[in-house]
């Protein structure tokens, strides 16, 4: 089947196209409302600024597929081979991806609100700007992906795989990633106020700048992470691992800091610590941060 035999049997009422090849078929801004597509061989095909509302593309292969600004929203992609996909700037809100396969897929700027993405992989993804505001992300794989100012406000993360990713200057107010494996992550920037990192594997993470104020930081294990910069205030730190940590100019008022693991840390100049937790002071260059235990 072609492209002109496809549109021809859509104008009739045909919504029915399972299975069918359109690899590589140019199909830009074309209009495949609540369609059928489901195992369909469409590997590099163009859908450019395509409206594929409501249509149904599990186990579709999609990858090298270009989706750059498509609308789909509440489309069906369960287990679809989007791999490679270019699916930038694609507003894909409440669409249901389970088990997709996304794994170095362009995501710039495409909107995800409240789509369930559970067991999908996009490891080394670009989703730089991408909008997953309550999304269900359960058990993705985000690893090495870049979530560069991404929107993750209200999403669900339990399970998924987010070492080494980039989340510099991302919206992450109350998350909640408690235990979650965070080694190298990059959280520059990012915005964390109120956010749940209890018991979380934080080592090497970079929080350079990040906003972390009412975070619950308990029992975190930040060795080695670089907190300069950082606004901790109100931050609860009971017994929270900060072997190596950079604190250089950190706002620590306020932050609870209970039976803290301090060897090795750094901090400003002029700076005293009590090694019985009962009083913490930290002196930055401009200002003085106190903090008394819980």
């Amino acid at each position: 089947m072609n492209v002109r035999q496809l549109l021809k049997l859509y104008e009739q009422g045909n919504r029915e196209f399972t299975g069918i090849d359109l690899s590589g078929a140019n199909l830009r801004g074309v209009m495949l409302i609540g369609v059928n597509l489901s195992g369909a061989n469409l590997r590099g095909a163009d859908f450019t600024r395509a409206f594929l509302l409501k249509s149904d593309l599990s186990g579709a292969q999609m990858n090298w597929a270009n989706l750059s600004y498509v609308k789909m929203s509440d489309a069906k992609l369960v287990d679809t081979d989007l791999t490679k996909a270019n699916m930038s700037g694609a507003f894909m809100v409440k669409s249901k991806l389970t088990g997709a396969k996304l794994s170095g897929a362009m995501l710039s700027g495409t909107n995800l609100r409240r789509a369930n993405l559970w067991g999908a992989n996009l490891c080394g993804a670009q989703l730089e700007r991408v909008n997953l505001r309550d999304a269900n992300l359960t058990g993705v794989n985000f690893k090495w992906a870049n979530l560069s100012e991404a929107r993750l406000i209200g999403a669900r993360v339990y399970g998924s795989a987010l070492s080494f990713v980039n989340l510099s200057y991302a919206w992450l107010k109350d998350l909640d990633l408690a235990g979650a494996d965070l080694e190298g992550v990059n959280f520059s920037g990012a915005r964390l106020s109120r956010a749940n990192l209890e018991g979380a594997n934080l080592i090497a993470a970079n929080l350079e700048s990040a906003k972390l104020d009412w975070a619950n930081l308990q029992g975190a294990d930040l060795t080695g992470a670089n907190l300069a910069g950082a606004n901790l205030e109100n931050a609860n730190l009971t017994w929270a691992v900060l072997r190596k940590v950079d604190l250089l100019d950190a706002n620590l008022k306020g932050a609870k800091l209970y039976g803290l693991d301090i060897n090795e840390m750094q901090v400003s100049n002029g700076v005293g610590f009590q090694s019985n937790n009962q009083e913490v002071g930290f002196q930055s260059s401009n200002q003085f941060a106190y903090s008394t235990a819980v």
